[in-house]
C-alpha cells in the first residue's frame, strides 16, 4: 500500500499532485488555509506552457477539460511605447503553444477532478515539526494536529514547511506590481481597450512598465510594475484608492492617456504586490518523508514560468511516488535530482533575459528588437 499523501496548500501545484495520485491509486489529502474554494479571488490569466504546464495537464488526465476553457485569441500580443505608438503585434492564430486561462477556471477543474472530501478547506498551519523516523507532525491554527508519513509543502512563498528543510526566507526582488481591472472596456472605456487590443499590451520604460491583458468577455486586467523599494510603497496609504491611484499615474506623467486610463480609470481599488524570491539555486539535503514544490522551492519574481512549474513538479512528483510505491525515500529523491536543475534553469535564463532588456534600455524599442531576435 503506498505511504499516504499530505499535501500543505491547494494551489494549482498542489492540486496537481493530489489529481495525479489519485490517477495512481495513492491517497492523498490536501489542507489548505482558504475557508472555501471562493475565499478570495483566484489572480489573472495565466499562460500554460506546452512543454511544461500542458505536460502537468497531461499527467493528470485533464486536457479536455483544459482546452474547454481556453480563452481565444488571448496570445495575441502588442507592444506600445509611452505615446501608445503600437510598435510590436502577435497575431493569435491558434498555433501557438502558450494558450491562456484564467487561474480560478484552472483550479476548478483540478478541485472537480478530485473526490469530495480530498481538501480539507480552512485548515492554516501554524508549524510543522519532525517526530522521527521519516515522520512529521503539522499544528493548524486552530490548534489541531496531523501526523504524516509524507508531508509535501505546496504553500507558496511563506511556506511554513520549508524551514523542516531550509532556513532560506524570500527576499524582496526590487520591484511590485500594483493591480487595477477596468470591466466593460469596450463600452466604457475604448481607448483603453483598443490599446490594449485582443491579447496582451506591455509598454516598459526604464523602471516601470504598464502591462495589461484582456481577460473574459472586455474585462482589462493591469499590472503596473514599478523598480521602487518597499519603503517608497510603505509611503502609499493604499486604503485611500483615489490618492494611491493618483500617487502611480504620477510616476507615468506624460504618458498616453490611453494608457494611464489603465490605472486612473480602474473600476477596482489598486493593489499592491510586492515580488519576492528566494535565493537563486535555492535547494536542500535529503530529509526523509518531506519535500517542497512550486513557489515553497523556488519563488521567483514572476516571469511567465511560476504556476507552469508549480504544475510540473506537481505532476513529477505525483508520477515518482505513484512509480515508487514502497521507496517514498527513492520517489522523493528522483523529483528533487529533476527539480533542482529544472528551477534553476528557468531562473538562470529569465535573469539573462532581464539583463538583456535592462541593458537596452528597458524601452519599448529595445523588447521589440529583442523578440525580433527570438523569431516571436
Amino acid at each position: 500500500m503506498p505511504t499516504p499523501v499530505t499535501i500543505i496548500g491547494a494551489g494549482l501545484g498542489g492540486l496537481v499532485l493530489a489529481r495525479v495520485l489519485h490517477v495512481h491509486g495513492v491517497p492523498v489529502t490536501v489542507y489548505e488555509a482558504d475557508a472555501s474554494p471562493s475565499a478570495r479571488t483566484q489572480g489573472g490569466m495565466l499562460d500554460i506552457h506546452d512543454y511544461n504546464g500542458q505536460l502537468a495537464l497531461h499527467a493528470a488526465g485533464l486536457m479536455d477539460e483544459f482546452h474547454a476553457i481556453v480563452l481565444a485569441g488571448r496570445q495575441a500580443m502588442r507592444v506600445l511605447d509611452q505615446d501608445g505608438t503600437v510598435l510590436f503585434t502577435e497575431a493569435d492564430d491558434g498555433t501557438g503553444g502558450r494558450p491562456e486561462a484564467l487561474r480560478g477556471d484552472l483550479r476548478r477543474i483540478l478541485l472537480d477532478s478530485l473526490p469530495a472530501g480530498t481538501v480539507r478547506w480552512g485548515h492554516r498551519v501554524d508549524s510543522a515539526r519532525p517526530l522521527g523516523g521519516g515522520r512529521h507532525e503539522v499544528t493548524f491554527d486552530d490548534g489541531t494536529t496531523v501526523d504524516t508519513g509524507l508531508l509535501v509543502g505546496a504553500d507558496g512563498a511563506w511556506s511554513r514547511v520549508r524551514p523542516l528543510l531550509s532556513a532560506a526566507v524570500p527576499e524582496y526582488a526590487g520591484t511590485s506590481f500594483v493591480e487595477t481591472y477596468l470591466f466593460d472596456a469596450d463600452t466604457r472605456h475604448p481607448a483603453a481597450a483598443e490599446a490594449v487590443g485582443g491579447g496582451s499590451m506591455i509598454a516598459p520604460s526604464p523602471g516601470k512598465e504598464i502591462f495589461a491583458h484582456r481577460e473574459s468577455g472586455d474585462t482589462l486586467h493591469t499590472y503596473v510594475a514599478l523598480s521602487r523599494p518597499l519603503d517608497w510603497f510603505a509611503a502609499i496609504d493604499f486604503t485611500d484608492a483615489a490618492a494611491a491611484t493618483a500617487r502611480i499615474a504620477a510616476e507615468f506623467d506624460g504618458w498616453a492617456p490611453a494608457l494611464t486610463a489603465l490605472i486612473t480609470d480602474g473600476d477596482t481599488a489598486p493593489v499592491l504586490r510586492p515580488h519576492h524570491a528566494l535565493p537563486a539555486g535555492h535547494r536542500w539535503d535529503r530529509v526523509p518523508g518531506v519535500t517542497l514544490l512550486g513557489d515553497a522551492a523556488h519563488l521567483q519574481a514572476p516571469n511567465g514560468e511560476g504556476a507552469n512549474l508549480a504544475m510540473l513538479d506537481g505532476a513529477e512528483l505525483g508520477k515518482a511516488l505513484a512509480a515508487h510505491p514502497d521507496d517514498t525515500e527513492a520517489a522523493l529523491a528522483e523529483y528533487e535530482r529533476a527539480m533542482f536543475p529544472r528551477s534553476a534553469e528557468v531562473a538562470t535564463y529569465e535573469g539573462a533575459e532581464v539583463h538583456r532588456i535592462d541593458s537596452a534600455g528597458n524601452t519599448a524599442q529595445g523588447l521589440v528588437d529583442l523578440f525580433a531576435e527570438k523569431g516571436e
